[in-house]
């Protein structure tokens, strides 16, 4: 944890850094307490959730208490670098994109060489949401989301869980939000590293797609 912070306050881009601990029970709580408190790390402010409620809850709290301009989700695994901060948000800087997305598919970047099967389910599930959402990504499922935070905190993240991914997609795409794609590096880790998606997840991100596009807007209105 200790590693990974100091990687992102590293960063040239990095104004504050939010660390949303959700009911960790490895030692993390206590870690953060300590750095809080320690010079150099001024800029990180960390919350705790009472019990572990998902990935989508605690976003949906680091979201609310973001106060910089522009917001870079960031798992605690480092598979991603937070030396590519400066290229993510590029597209904000210009005024061309709203929302950034960064894909492991793109080429230019190093990737390690993993699951072949977890590929396959994420290109189903990015060419499921894009047929929803109308939208061309290549990479739907990616860590690395970069938003305005006016953007993010005007979207309801009604997900607790992985689902968060194809509906934060569905309702950038339902706003007309612009979006941006670049390559990114990625060093994915295996289920022994601690890699903990698994194909119930898979199914829950299907329901997601169709639950927050149109087409669910529709169903949800006929089923009231």
């Amino acid at each position: 944890m200790a590693s990974l912070i100091d990687r992102v306050l590293a960063s040239p881009w990095t104004a504050e850094v939010v660390v949303v601990d959700d009911g960790s029970t490895d030692g993390s709580r206590k870690v953060l307490s300590d750095l809080v408190d320690q010079p150099g790390y001024e800029k990180l402010r960390v919350f705790h959730q009472g019990t572990n409620q998902g990935k989508g809850a605690a976003l949906r709290r680091g979201f609310s208490e973001a106060t910089a301009a522009y917001v870079v989700v960031q798992d605690a695994d480092l598979e991603y670098d937070p030396a590519e901060y400066g290229a993510l948000v590029q597209p904000l800087l210009s005024n061309q994109a709203d929302v950034v997305y960064g894909s492991r598919f793109l080429a230019g970047q190093a990737h390690r060489v993993l699951y072949f099967w977890h590929s396959v389910g994420n290109k189903f599930l990015t060419t499921l949401s894009n047929m929803f959402t109308n939208l061309n990504l290549t990479d739907m499922e990616t860590c690395y989301k970069v938003f305005r935070r006016e953007v993010i905190q005007s979207i309801e993240i009604e997900e607790d869980r992985f689902g968060f991914e194809p509906e934060v997609t569905a309702k950038v795409a339902k706003a007309g939000w612009r979006v941006y794609e670049l390559g990114i590096s990625y060093a994915g880790r295996t289920y022994d590293d601690g890699k903990k998606i698994g194909w119930r997840d898979g199914v829950r991100a299907v329901v997601c797609i169709v639950k927050y596009s149109p087409i669910g807007d529709r169903l949800q209105r006929l089923l009231k």
